[in-house]
């Protein structure tokens, strides 16, 4: 299902104050160690939420790029989008039987500021198409985390564009991704969000 949705941005601070103006509550989510990032989040509903994910100034600048092309960034951007799968080993092989390359398995984590630790294995595509393709998040034992997040907002629709629409209708099929999300044909890949009647793209 629908898990996250990712707003990645040169300025954590700056578009956090954007977000919240917006009327959408945000909290601090935890920084990701060695990534280089940090994170604030809102509930979007049960079971999902909004990830604002950008440059986290008390690290050290990380050897490799930051992720969601963030150190590329000029402005925030809505870059990709995450479905939860209880079975993450069987949710690539299903994927990979639609003739869509999910990525590689690999394990991750964060400490919240309050000192819980989450942890969770997730994979994302080597071609994300443009975004409209999502990656696969396995959260395992952890709780998720809009369980322990405010509520107020609601996703409306996630809307994805692609010149091939069923192709990418395929692979959110094989993989579970319910929830309210549109596709629909488009001359690129796009992908638009409208929360409580705001768009965010």
């Amino acid at each position: 299902m629908l898990d996250h949705l990712v707003l990645a941005t040169p300025d954590l601070d700056a578009t956090s104050v954007a977000v919240t103006r917006d009327g959408i509550t945000l909290v601090d989510g935890g920084p990701h160690i060695g990534v280089g990032t940090r994170n604030r989040l809102a509930g979007l509903g049960p079971g999902r939420y909004l990830e604002v994910v950008g440059p986290d100034p008390e690290q050290p600048e990380p050897d490799a790029p930051r992720p969601f092309h963030i150190d590329e960034l000029t402005d925030a951007r809505l870059v990709t989008w995450a479905v939860r799968v209880p079975d993450l080993d069987a949710a690539l092989e299903a994927a990979r039987g639609t003739g869509h390359d999910p990525g590689v398995a690999r394990a991750m984590s964060r400490r919240r500021p309050d000192g819980e630790l989450l942890a969770w294995r997730l994979a994302f595509p080597p071609d994300d198409l443009g975004g409209v393709m999502p990656f696969l998040i396995d959260w395992g034992t952890t709780a998720h985390p809009s369980a322990s997040l405010p509520g107020g907002a609601t996703l409306d629709e996630l809307v994805l564009e692609h010149p091939e629409p069923a192709r990418v209708r395929a692979v959110l099929d094989a993989v579970g991704a319910d929830g309210p999300v549109v596709v629909r044909a488009g001359e690129t890949p796009a992908l638009t969000a409208r929360i409580d009647g705001r768009v965010l793209g």
